[in-house]
């Protein structure tokens, strides 16, 4: 055999190696600021809901999983550009996503949207005008206010949702609108001196993982995985620990 040949082997085989190292390996980006679907723990490491149906579904399709933090506004782009494979960060299925990035199932169903305030706040839903109302920029809550409230109210946009609960709590804000779960954890961790109050509000579809459109094998090993979860219990285990039950 040539040394020629025998290089050319040697090379095929590592670029075959190389292939097989990135089919192995799941690449998430999430935002880490979102709790309960993930945020940053107290030892500095990404944690939540969504970090461990991440590594379950890993563990199912023989990945291992690469968790990327990665801001809010520039999430669905950076999948797009291929730094990552795969987003788990509390998305919401919605038609306006659907035309650049695809979604599998959904793990999560849909969760209405709630108003957060300092405890004792007074406010008419009917007559907000002048008031003041805070949303996690480029989410379906900020487009839902833009169209609901931008012509009679003032509205702030956060890079990060949990950025609006300091504001909220010193007055800055009259009311923060955000994902029930999101706002449900606020509540919980507020010592009692945050509430929900007003309506509920039902915007968007349930919440799934979003892919690019052309990993089509990627979209169907996820789904797979997913429908295994659901099936035997696992997915209804570890909503029951990172959720609050809705009364």
């Amino acid at each position: 055999m040539s040394k020629k040949w025998l290089l050319a082997m040697t090379l095929g085989a590592a670029l075959v190696s190389g292939q097989a190292l990135a089919e192995d390996k799941l690449r998430v980006g999430t935002e880490g600021a979102y709790a309960p679907y993930n945020y940053v723990n107290d030892e500095g490491k990404l944690a939540g809901f969504e970090i461990d149906l991440g590594n379950e579904l890993c563990k199912r399709t023989n990945m291992t999983c690469e968790f990327i933090q990665n801001k809010w506004d520039s999430i669905i782009p950076n999948l797009l550009a291929g730094n990552y494979d795969a987003i788990m960060a509390g998305m919401s299925i919605t038609d306006e996503r659907k035309k650049s990035i695809t979604f599998s199932d959904e793990y999560k169903p849909v969760d209405p949207s709630l108003y957060l305030v300092k405890k004792g706040t007074q406010l008419d839903f009917d007559k907000l005008e002048g008031k003041s109302v805070g949303v996690q920029g480029a989410t379906i809550q900020d487009d839902f206010a833009k169209g609901k409230w931008a012509a009679k109210n003032t509205l702030k946009s956060y890079e990060k949702a949990d950025q609006s609960l300091a504001d909220v709590m010193a007055g800055t804000v009259d009311v923060v609108l955000a994902d029930g779960e999101f706002v449900r954890t606020a509540v919980a961790g507020s010592n009692g001196e945050l509430e929900v109050v007003g309506p509920q509000e039902m915007i968007g579809g349930g919440i799934g993982i979003g892919m690019r459109p052309d990993d089509t094998k990627l979209h169907e090993k996820i789904n797979a995985a997913l429908a295994e979860i659901k099936k035997d219990g696992t997915l209804e285990t570890l909503t029951k620990k990172y959720f609050t039950e809705q009364k």
